[in-house]
């Protein structure tokens, strides 16, 4: 929770950054962006690392590292200085997440783990709640440096609480990092995950599923709703708690049918993909000029289930890799939606400003996010989600291919519904 809060942090201080820094789009991107890249630079040496340490070694070091990002940037009174302090965010983020998926496994039973991971992942984002509106208030009130000193106490209490709570195994369970004493015994494990294919299935899960919700809670969402939609800062605030809300309530049922129909995960995330792209689609172009504010409404909760299907991506890993080297697989996963979310993210801001330079403005002004702009900025999305949607294709086809090597029944969902209508009607 506390790692969303310190990741979305900047999402609500869009316009402030730019008043700060005199930053254009594409550099208040870049300042996102860079989080981001570290965040998934570093996902796959962090799971090796998790697989070598533990998860509560690796969460400690993460805390630590945000503390000292979020207290670079509340001091920070340049672009360059303020960058550095989101890659220490960024790099303390990294080991937030995989770090207690790898815990997950651990403690609940296999039967349980895949409703546990979206209970994880509804709860966490609990952080952007704190980041729309407690944040927001400290940042409007009080000012840059007082709101993001506030954000890094909150690592403060995080890390007592790990140091506290958290163990990596109940008692009398060892922890199953495995005996890699030396380096080859990493890379080893790493190559491994990497060529099993519900590794690389769950990667692309991640990529195409994850980004469009990313993109409006960490950086464009609150610009988007409050200027380019007209709704002011307070309705977008409630706009970002709503998706917080949809994704507590999609999460555990879409966990719940991901543990029932095991062998229908990838269906369910194409149904949900559908959904998103309809949604967003619906939502910014809208035909009579800005969508009013119950479409946007129906929009957020929609997009917002699109995180809980990205999920699933942990799924498809850990069905096909042992627990020795599940760090390193959750990290090849997670890796895939941080990748799609910066490269949206910065196409976004290039976007904006190319609009920007060609109606002959300069910086930033508020005329920058009208609707129209946003219209066609946005419309690099699903170039990303398309990307992904076609390698999900291949990778679930391989997927397939090795379940019916193991002798499992993983008949394409049309086919069965059509073997069930016969035999009723017969």
């Amino acid at each position: 929770m506390v790692a969303v809060l310190q990741r979305s942090s900047l999402g609500v201080a869009g316009v402030e950054a730019t008043e700060r820094y005199s930053a254009a789009a594409a550099a208040l991107s870049m300042l996102a962006v860079v989080q981001l890249i570290v965040y998934a630079a570093l996902q796959i040496p962090v799971g090796v690392l998790i697989d070598r340490f533990g998860p509560k070694r690796l969460l400690l070091a993460g805390g630590v590292l945000m503390i000292a990002g979020q207290l670079v940037l509340a001091v920070s009174e340049t672009l360059p200085l303020a960058v550095g302090g989101r890659l220490l965010v960024g790099a303390g983020d990294a080991s937030a997440f995989i770090s207690v998926t790898r815990l997950l496994v651990s403690w609940f039973s296999p039967r349980r783990v895949s409703q546990a991971t979206q209970w994880l992942g509804s709860l966490g984002a609990a952080g952007q709640v704190l980041s729309a509106f407690p944040l927001a208030i400290v940042l409007r009130e009080a000012g840059w440096t007082p709101a993001f000193l506030s954000a890094a106490a909150m690592s403060v209490i995080a890390i007592v609480l790990v140091l506290i709570v958290i163990k990596d195994a109940p008692e009398g369970l060892p922890v199953d990092t495995g005996s890699i004493g030396v380096p080859t015994g990493n890379i080893k494990r790493l190559v491994q995950a990497l060529g099993r294919p519900g590794t690389q299935l769950g990667f692309w899960t991640h990529f195409t599923t994850q980004s469009p919700g990313n993109v409006l809670t960490l950086l464009w969402g609150f610009p988007l709703f409050s200027v380019g939609f007209g709704f002011g800062p307070t309705l977008a605030s409630t706009l970002l708690v709503l998706m917080v809300a949809a994704t507590v309530v999609s999460g555990p049922v879409l966990g719940a049918l991901s543990g029932r129909y095991p062998m229908r995960r990838s269906t369910l995330v194409f149904g949900v993909i559908a959904l998103m792209v309809l949604a967003q689609s619906v939502m910014l172009y809208w035909p009579w000029g800005s969508p009013p504010f119950w479409v946007v409404m129906v929009a957020v909760m929609v997009l917002a289930a699109a995180g809980p299907a990205s999920l699933i991506g942990f799924d498809f890993a850990r069905m096909f890799n042992p627990t020795r080297s599940l760090g390193s697989a959750n990290g090849v996963v997670n890796v895939g939606g941080f990748i799609a979310t910066f490269t949206t993210m910065f196409l976004v801001g290039l976007v904006l400003d190319l609009l920007d330079r060609l109606s002959g403005g300069s910086g930033i002004p508020s005329e920058l996010y009208a609707h129209e702009r946003f219209r066609l900025a946005f419309a690099v999305q699903y170039l990303v989600v398309g990307t992904g949607v076609v390698f999900m294709l291949i990778t679930r086809r391989r997927t397939r291919a090795e379940l019916r090597r193991q002798g499992i029944d993983v008949t394409p969902l049309p086919v069965v519904l059509r073997e069930r209508w016969r035999r009723r009607r017969s």
